[in-house]
């Protein structure tokens, strides 16, 4: 980034060009990287560039990390850390001896960027008045259709909003709504309480959903569509990082590990890494179909089909 200013210096006007460093060099023009080698400029060589990079690798910083320009401490429900985050992220004699500034507390926990003086992305969307407003993407909704399709009539549509515990409960909530448990006979004609969706396991996609998605360059809420014979749980963003299809779902890599914390401190989820196991662990003992998991570039899609 160029900031061009022009002041006015013992009567004089001058022109001020501040020039900012880019967070993701090597910085190519024409194909080549230009650099300062004491008063004189060169072009880098390989072995330069590889510097470069892996000073770029330091810099680098996933998207709940990096600090949001337009918020500030007054955007932030500092009740909602206080009274309800902070309790069950840290031990109660700690909290008691504790006389640090606000803002020390919220960057202690990785809510808030002291360099810059503003809140990250996690902070905001944890602890935001009004998440939405930073983040257009912030939110799910959900439609539950009559037949097999969206050309099918709606039957309900709901959106959860607010700030992430608001939307986590409201999922919570949503996973035991749509269970719809029965009794059935078993082999040995014992009876077993089986489900349309296994509760926890539908709780296991929703968090996953809504936790790794990729806010960065995309509006798109989360899409919960329910069909007579399924529901599909549709998500932007594909895998994330170094993570392959190949690799799926034995090996992980967090896009937004702040918020996935965030997550297990508030009990929403309980290890790192094995939603995958447990959504098909609780689909085989309800005696449902295993979960299809499809990763595309752009997008991740979820199946889980009704229990028959």
């Amino acid at each position: 980034m160029i900031n061009v200013q022009k002041w006015l210096i013992d009567g004089g006007e001058v022109a001020v060009v501040e020039v900012i460093p880019s967070d993701s060099p090597p910085v190519r023009y024409k194909g080549r990287t230009s650099i300062r080698v004491g008063p004189r400029r060169a072009f880098a060589t390989p072995s330069e560039e590889r510097i470069l990079s892996e000073r770029r690798i330091d810099r680098d910083r996933t998207w709940d990390a990096r600090f949001s320009w337009e918020a500030t401490l007054d955007d932030l429900s500092l009740d909602l850390f206080s009274l309800t985050y902070r309790p069950n992220a840290i031990a109660q004699e700690v909290i008691d001896e504790n006389d640090r500034p606000i803002d020390v507390q919220l960057a202690s926990l990785r809510f808030f960027d002291l360099k810059a003086s503003h809140p990250n992305h996690a902070g905001v969307f944890l602890l935001g008045k009004t998440a939405r407003s930073f983040i257009p993407g912030a939110y799910v909704k959900y439609v539950q259709y009559c037949g097999e399709s969206q050309a099918d009539e709606v039957i309900r549509e709901r959106v959860l909003n607010g700030d992430l515990l608001d939307i986590l409960r409201d999922l919570d909530r949503l996973a035991r709504d749509i269970a719809e448990s029965r009794p059935a006979v078993t082999a040995n004609l014992s009876d077993q309480t089986v489900f349309d969706y296994p509760p926890r396991a539908m709780h296991e996609l929703f968090m996953n959903a809504m936790i790794h998605r990729n806010y960065d360059s995309s509006t798109t809420p989360v899409m919960i569509n329910h069909y007579v014979d399924r529901i599909e749980i549709q998500n932007p963003g594909g895998l994330f990082g170094d993570l392959t299809v190949e690799q799926f779902p034995n090996g992980t890599s967090y896009r937004n590990p702040i918020l996935a914390e965030a997550a297990k401190v508030l009990g929403f989820v309980n290890r790192y890494g094995r939603g995958v196991s447990i959504v098909q662990d609780h689909l085989r003992r309800n005696g449902s179909e295993p979960a299809v998991f499809e990763p595309h570039p752009n997008h991740f899609l979820v199946t889980v089909r009704r229990h028959p």
